[in-house]
């Protein structure tokens, strides 16, 4: 079992078939840092898409060895992506990194219904593991970057992708934490309604083997004396591996106020697609952006 991102990173490393991943819009400093600590790793082979200048200056200021990447300057954002997409697509790439360009560019190009990444009729998600000092394990966050609302089927979507990504870590029956405001049913809450089908589904083997229970808030979800002293009964008793969110509202914020406050580090990809897509804010640090490339190549289907 995997029980540390850092111990992840050690897993994918020196790898014999290496997956080779394609970077969109490459010039970012923590982006660069990262890809290059994957490629001396000997995790990936990597291909920088970007402005060839501003990519060779940053390599200068950071004395990263260009020579261990494949360049390719392009004159935009959008013709980077374009270009990302269509290497991962023809197999030519087989893992796709978000750098500088904004989101909203990015996905364009991974959902164009012709050119795009998306497998047929998925949903697509972000499913991340976050590595907290303060809790006993690993744990699992979805969704914090695509879906504002998720309906009763995305939510589904969610869990399996969680279920999922948990079990390449060797968790093969996961504590699933549908999380709410209060543990309390109420009908007048439409997230509650829904965690209430899924509970069942998952008690009758629609949903993939776990531990699910909800609505609860996090203390129930993460934390065994307050399951005590609430005195609630629940399977997943303050020992979640994994946090299914109502809103992308809710979810953002709080796997950020981990990454701020509590020294947290993650590794999170977008699930649907057909191959790993690494895609993270500008602002996370090269640490995480590491662990996210050493996610992907577990979660490749070169994965050996």
């Amino acid at each position: 079992m995997i029980t540390s991102l850092e111990q992840l990173a050690e897993i994918v490393k020196d790898r014999k078939d290496k997956p080779r991943m394609a970077v969109t819009w490459a010039q970012d400093e923590n982006t660069l840092g990262a890809v290059e600590k994957a490629v001396k790793a000997n995790m990936i082979e990597a291909w920088l898409f970007g402005d060839r200048s501003r990519i060779e200056d940053i390599a200068r200021k950071l004395r990263l060895d260009l020579d261990l990447f494949k360049l390719q300057h392009v004159n935009n954002e959008i013709e980077a992506a374009q270009e990302t997409v269509r290497l991962v697509k023809s197999g030519e790439a087989d893992i796709l990194m978000k750098g500088l360009i904004g989101t909203d560019k990015f996905l364009k190009a991974v959902l164009d219904k012709e050119k795009g990444l998306m497998k047929p009729k998925a949903v697509l998600s972000y499913v991340c593991a976050v590595d907290v000092p303060d809790y006993h394990k690993l744990l699992f966050i979805t969704d914090t970057a695509v879906l504002p609302f998720p309906d009763l089927d995305q939510k589904v979507a969610m869990a399996e992708y969680a279920i999922e990504m948990a079990g390449k870590f060797g968790i093969r029956k996961p504590r699933v934490a549908l999380i709410g405001a209060s543990e309390k049913m109420s009908k007048h809450f439409q997230n509650a309604v829904d965690y209430a089908v899924m509970c069942k589904m998952a008690e009758r083997g629609q949903i993939s083997p776990c531990i699910m229970d909800g609505p609860l808030d996090i203390f129930l979800a993460c934390d065994k004396k307050s399951v005590e002293i609430k005195g609630v009964d629940t399977p997943v008793g303050g020992d979640a591996d994994i946090l299914l969110f109502p809103s992308l509202e809710a979810c953002n914020p709080f796997y950020k106020g981990l990454m701020l406050f509590g020294r947290g580090e993650l590794a999170g990809m977008l699930m649907g697609t057909e191959v790993p897509v690494v895609l993270m804010s500008r602002s996370e640090s090269e640490k995480s952006k590491f662990y996210c490339i050493a996610l992907s190549c577990l979660m490749s289907g070169k994965n050996n």
